[in-house]
């Protein structure tokens, strides 16, 4: 079994491995990054469609989530979104802005997996790919990462290997067992930017709907976005869902406003007395997809009535323009993690400096990215997390 000596070891090629990785060797540092994926970059690969939505022009602390809401502040002013984008532009990659700030390369994910791994190449970092960590321990003041091809040694040791998201794509608790195991604690996880599932009874009242996607302001807990909302087999989802799946607790209902620019109520009353022979669905179908104004139109206009909206009381009106601007369901659950973007929770704030990202119970271990208990909202938020909590690892590991 071989064994290497080393400055740093970093656990996990994802984006904040490989930022730290790159930033420690630029100061002349022995870097080897492990990981058991085949390819280095494999959550980076399949995000934004393919295409990586690398950053968010708005990245900024409100963005964030985290038991100590100030603890991103200090990284993300540090290395920031433009920092990032001009690492992207040197490598004349390009990219646009879809919406509210998110930027995205105009080609393939693949560029910003390439940009990274040259950069690795220019600082010298060892890459170590498909190899398993079986042990970690720090014997005599240095770690010893052990491998099934090999032992480690470092002087220093940065976690770096994510959450346990989209478990297909390789996450394990790994990152929560060593911090763990160095007596760090690890503040509740559960999977966020994940779609909804609904009941048997609530799909039996929206079945047929799957596909049907809407513009919708979506609360819970004095949280709210306003963004796409889709209805699936499953459930619901769009980013305003997975955005507020972040916020929602098991058994909370969910608001949604389906027409968040408009009084539906209001304009029904004014409807009646202006077309008081148009029937309900076809007046709802001006403002939503048919298939979902003509379900609304079924669920609350009673069955044995005409579905003229001369012939609706101001009532019956009333709860028709509720079921569109504030219609209240409290979902089954989520997808869980097979589905969730990211991890809600991780490795306590309280015990990492916010300076270093270094652990302040064990000398030279460091957390970084999604381990952390740090997490974004949908859009880029994530991967800027990732850059700037591994670029400030890198210049101090």
């Amino acid at each position: 079994m071989s064994l290497v000596e080393t400055d740093v070891v970093v656990v996990g090629a994802g984006a904040a491995g490989l930022m730290c990785a790159i930033e420690a060797g630029k100061r002349g540092r022995r870097v080897v990054v492990i990981d058991h994926a085949r390819k280095p970059g494999e959550k980076i690969r399949i995000s934004g469609g393919g295409r990586c939505n690398f950053t968010n022009l708005h990245a900024s602390p409100q963005h964030y989530l985290s038991q100590n809401p100030k603890f991103c502040v200090s990284a993300l002013a540090r290395y920031t979104a433009r920092d990032f984008i001009a690492l992207v532009e040197k490598h004349r990659i390009a990219y646009h802005e879809k919406t509210l700030g998110q930027l995205f390369c105009d080609g393939s994910s693949q560029q910003i997996i390439g940009m990274l791994l040259e950069e690795c190449r220019q600082a010298k970092v060892d890459m170590r790919v498909q190899t398993s960590i079986e042990e970690v321990s720090k014997p005599d003041g240095r770690f010893r990462v052990r491998t099934a091809s090999g032992e480690f040694y470092s002087e220093a040791l940065v976690i770096a290997c994510g959450g346990l998201s989209i478990p297909k794509m390789g996450a394990t608790n790994l990152g929560y067992r060593i911090a763990r195991q160095f007596d760090l604690t690890i503040a509740a996880t559960q999977p966020a930017l994940v779609p909804f599932t609904l009941t048997p009874s609530q799909l039996e009242s929206w079945n047929g709907l799957a596909g049907v996607a809407i513009e919708a302001t979506v609360s819970c807990d004095k949280q709210q976005f306003r963004e796409g909302m889709l209805f699936t087999h499953r459930g619901l989802s769009g980013p305003a869902m997975l955005q507020i799946s972040s916020y929602w607790q098991d058994g909370k209902p969910l608001r949604v406003n389906m027409a968040p620019q408009r009084d539906v109520a209001a304009l029904l009353l004014q409807a009646k007395a202006t077309k008081p022979k148009q029937e309900a669905a076809t007046f709802l179908a001006g403002h939503l997809p048919k298939r979902l104004a003509q379900r609304i139109a079924e669920q609350h206009v009673p069955k044995d009535h005409s579905g003229r909206l001369g012939d609706l009381q101001d009532r019956q009106i009333e709860r028709l323009g509720t079921a569109v601007n504030d219609w209240q369901i409290v979902p089954h659950g989520t997808e869980g993690y097979r589905t969730a973007e990211v991890t809600l929770g991780g490795v306590s704030t309280a015990e990492l400096s916010s300076k270093t990202m270094e652990s302040k119970k064990v000398a030279n271990l460091y957390f970084i990215g999604e381990v952390v208990d740090v997490t974004g909202h949908l859009g880029g938020f994530n991967f800027q997390w990732a850059w700037a909590s591994g670029y400030v690892a890198g210049i101090y590991v």
